[in-house]
């Protein structure tokens, strides 16, 4: 199919972005460096990095506007309200500020094509509006169904009148985007079972940057530093969220032998009350270390022997995929999933780990110790690690996307 003329200038909206190190900051930024090297011009417009605990990032003041430019990309900064991740209504709040604000930001933007990501959905709201005023086509990016999302982790009652009138307005914005480009091929099947039209939704999954995250020795000093040495280092690194259902992987923990160790790395609405658990409850064999940088991240990895990648049992997280898989992948670390549906499918048909049941006590002892059970298993994860990794390198599905913006 011959391309219509490519797209030159992208305005992309979006909550994350680096310095924060979450999945959606990454995945933007890894994708716009990418269209940047292929001549386009990309402005980002974001809030001040204060991701996952809503506290502004030092060196950063959360004022009205800032400019700046971050390997080639433009980046805008806007004034929001910010707060930690706790209160339905203080985080609505929190994100309809950052639309509000985006919007008046992208107003003066001149821009070929309109992005706007979830899960932070008042920034589809911000793409749609933009889009009608500059009479440019928008993508919505589909990283979460938001607000079934919310609803899962009990934020909110899907019986509610506010729960039924969001929904309403993320199928109308589906509708009204001119592409919707989803993380995961289940995204797409569920907005086909709600009336979405097929031809309108691309799949981009996320992957990893395999210049950055790649199998590397362990770094002996941090490993003696931490006391990790002889251990069997099982690490979870990522938000601590309610979502992640961290306190089920703590009760699991207390009938753990003591040769294995448990390393949490980072932060979130749940740090305090897991830090606070493992301490009455007595567990022990765990450690818990504050968020690390991007950069760091590699060094951290090395001295974790399995990867820990869980969430709550709900019916939504079947569609999801962790970016953590890809990561972890990337750096030949077997992984050990509480996820089911599309990532259990995805780690069982590369044998990159095993997976099991979530928030089923039994099954995680009984994987985590298959995971040990014989040297030769650990490697032939590792090398399944290794080839989920380059079928899912970031860079190729950053120009996947592209494509898929030069054909509208």
């Amino acid at each position: 199919m011959k391309l219509k003329k490519p797209i030159r200038k992208i305005l992309f909206i979006t909550d994350n972005f680096p310095p924060e190190v979450n999945a959606p900051a990454t995945r933007t930024y890894e994708h716009c460096v990418e269209w940047v090297k292929e001549g386009t011009e990309v402005t980002v417009i974001t809030c001040f990095p204060n991701f996952p605990k809503g506290e502004v990032y030092e060196g950063y003041k959360n004022k009205f506007v800032e400019r700046s430019e971050m390997d080639g990309i433009k980046v805008i900064r806007v004034w929001s309200y910010i707060t930690s991740n706790a209160g339905f209504l203080k985080r609505i709040i929190d994100f309809m500020s950052f639309a509000f604000m985006a919007f008046w930001a992208g107003l003066f933007r001149k821009t070929d094509l309109i992005i706007a990501t979830s899960p932070q959905f008042f920034t589809t709201w911000t793409g749609y509006a933009l889009s009608v005023l500059k009479r440019k086509p928008w993508v919505f990016e589909l990283r979460d169904i938001w607000p079934e999302s919310i609803r899962a982790v009990g934020a909110i009652s899907g019986d509610s009148a506010i729960y039924k009138l969001l929904e309403k307005i993320e199928l109308y914005l589906y509708r009204k985007s001119n592409l919707v480009v989803s993380v995961t091929n289940s995204f797409k099947r569920n907005l086909v079972a709600r009336g979405i039209d097929t031809n309108k939704i691309k799949v981009v999954r996320n992957g990893s940057n395999l210049e950055r995250f790649k199998p590397v020795p362990k770094d002996l000093e941090l490993e003696n530093e931490l006391n990790l040495v002889g251990k069997k280092v099982v690490g979870y690194i990522g938000t601590h969220g309610m979502a992640h259902k961290l306190d089920f992987i703590l009760d699991c923990w207390k009938t753990v032998d003591d040769s294995f160790h448990l390393l949490f790395i980072g932060d979130g609405a749940e740090k305090e009350k897991l830090v606070a658990k493992a301490e009455q409850e007595e567990i022990k064999g765990v450690t818990f270390l504050p968020s690390v940088l991007k950069d760091e991240v590699p060094k951290y990895l090395s001295i974790i022997d399995i990867a820990l990648v869980p969430l709550k049992k709900s019916e939504l997280f079947k569609t999801v995929i962790p970016s953590k898989i890809f990561e972890n992948a990337a750096m030949g670390i077997p992984i050990l999933l509480g996820v089911e549906g599309e990532s259990k499918d995805l780690i069982e048909s590369y044998e990159a780990g095993l997976a099991f049941a979530p928030e089923n006590e039994n099954d995680f002892i009984i994987k985590l110790q298959m995971l040990y059970q014989e040297e030769s298993s650990l490697e032939k994860y590792k090398e399944g690690c290794k080839v989920l990794a380059q079928d899912f390198d970031r860079k190729k599905l950053a120009n996947e996307m592209l494509e898929y913006l030069n054909h509208l």
